[in-house]
């Protein structure tokens, strides 16, 4: 890159750099290994062989509060039957047929793969175990319009250990500078 704007720089005014997406990533660390997970089991008296329905019915409560805004709101929520869609696309196209200054624009959700866990019945010792395992899962990714760094996402795992990831977009945040400071 440097080479060409050195080669070019009579016809070079200016140079703008920065991020094109920002991922975060977090977690409940407590629940997002087997002892951690365990610990919580016990101190809420959940036995292994009723993990299956607590997780369960901590997934329906997660689900209706993280849908409960755009509900409220009368933002579209879009299931995918296919994880290989472009969920950005498709956010994109909804806020273009029911747009929005600022806020959420929608909640798209679609089973993929992720880390969990399971129980699982040992032969030799003959007891359940909880064990890590990849899994599908519901995921929700709730797209906003942010006022400072526009259009992003949040994706939220809804089965245990309910991780969580934000993605910024870094051109969106610079759009978004260029035209608070009136650059064309």
């Amino acid at each position: 890159m440097r080479s060409f704007i050195h080669a070019h720089s009579d016809d070079v005014t200016g140079v703008l750099s920065g991020f094109d997406r920002l991922v975060l990533r977090g977690n409940l660390r407590r629940l997002s290994y087997v002892e951690g997970m365990s610990g919580y089991l016990t101190a809420f008296s959940i036995l292994l062989k009723d993990f299956g329905a607590h997780a369960l019915a901590m997934t329906r409560w997660l689900k209706r509060a993280s849908l409960e805004e755009a509900r409220k709101n009368e933002r579209p929520i879009v299931y995918l039957p296919s994880s290989n869609t472009n969920k950005e696309q498709v956010a994109l196209r909804v806020l273009e047929e029911k747009p929005v200054e600022q806020g959420l624009t929608a909640v798209i959700s679609s089973v993929e793969p992720c880390m969990s866990f399971d129980i699982y019945k040992n032969a030799q010792t003959k007891r359940l175990e909880l064990v890590p395992r990849w899994r599908k899962g519901l995921h929700l990714y709730h797209y906003f319009i942010h006022p400072t760094f526009g259009f992003m996402n949040a994706r939220i795992q809804t089965w245990f250990p309910f991780n969580i990831q934000f993605c910024l977009n870094g051109r969106e945040w610079l759009s978004r500078e260029l035209d608070k400071a009136e650059i064309g």
